[in-house]
């Protein structure tokens, strides 16, 4: 199958940059166009993928077309491609708090619509996304995408109900997680330690961790048990941790993102 990419942005170009690099589609399959031609160019340069001259073209290419342009563009460029794609193709929409619905009604017209939320970690290879169909979405269809998106890291089927949710845990948690990780850096830094270093070692005993969540079938609690000796050091930063309200903050965090998440 080809896919077409219309807009080449940060996650576009990660998600190109994936699949190519891992052979997951043929660059000679992947066609890709931007109102910022150098941009285009640059990726086309760098991956050897096609070059569209205009979203027509590059609607008309792929067998899969996906619209990676900012929300507020989306329903243009549906209405734009419509005559192409309906009936046709697949479209896929990375386009944030955009439905299926609004994108149906968008094209104006049957069509096989794929929703995919990536997040940023696309960029590294990580992604957490996950993706859900209309009832014209074939298998083969669904399965590609899955090896496009499972390229730059897990993608999951989610129910769209779901989907404000899983943007909140999965695509702003990643900025709480750098904050957590600068700031167990900078109390290395208060504490002495080379601000360079202390970052190294914030950030690789997160992924450290996180990797252990995944992989050991452990609840985080268990684990955590496992690092606390009796009267040692970790079991006080866990306490004081608690003390301060951690958890209630994280908890915070994610009910005010919801919240918004509603009124946009």
């Amino acid at each position: 199958m080809t896919i077409s990419f219309i807009g080449c942005g940060n996650m576009a170009g990660a998600i190109i940059r994936g699949i190519t690099a891992k052979s997951a589609v043929l660059p000679e399959n992947v066609y890709a166009y931007d109102t910022n031609a150098q941009k285009t160019k640059e990726l086309s340069d760098e991956t050897g993928i096609h070059i569209a001259q205009s979203a027509a073209e590059a609607a008309e290419k792929g067998d899969i077309v996906v619209t990676a342009v900012k929300p507020n563009v989306l329903s243009g460029v549906l209405k734009e491609i419509s005559g192409t794609v309906c009936g046709k193709k697949t479209v896929v929409s990375i386009a944030a708090g955009k439905t299926i619905s609004f994108i149906e009604e968008s094209l104006g017209a049957p069509c096989a619509v794929i929703r995919v939320m990536p997040n940023i970690n696309a960029k590294v290879g990580a992604a957490c996304s996950a993706m859900c169909a209309n009832t014209m979405v074939s298998d083969k269809a669904k399965d590609f995408i899955k090896t496009v998106f499972g390229a730059v890291g897990e993608i999951t089927e989610l129910d769209e109900s779901c989907f404000p949710l899983f943007g909140v845990i999965a695509g702003c948690a990643p900025a709480f997680s750098y904050m957590f990780i600068d700031a167990l850096a900078r109390a290395g830094v208060k504490n002495g330690m080379n601000k360079e270093l202390a970052l190294k070692f914030a950030a690789q005993t997160v992924l450290g961790s996180a990797k252990m969540v995944l992989e050991s079938g452990e609840h985080p609690y268990k684990l955590t048990d496992m690092v606390c000796s009796p009267g040692g050091t970790t079991i006080e930063g866990v306490l004081s941790l608690q003390a301060d309200g951690f958890e209630n903050a994280v908890h915070n965090a994610v009910n005010k993102a919801v919240e918004k998440d509603k009124l946009l």
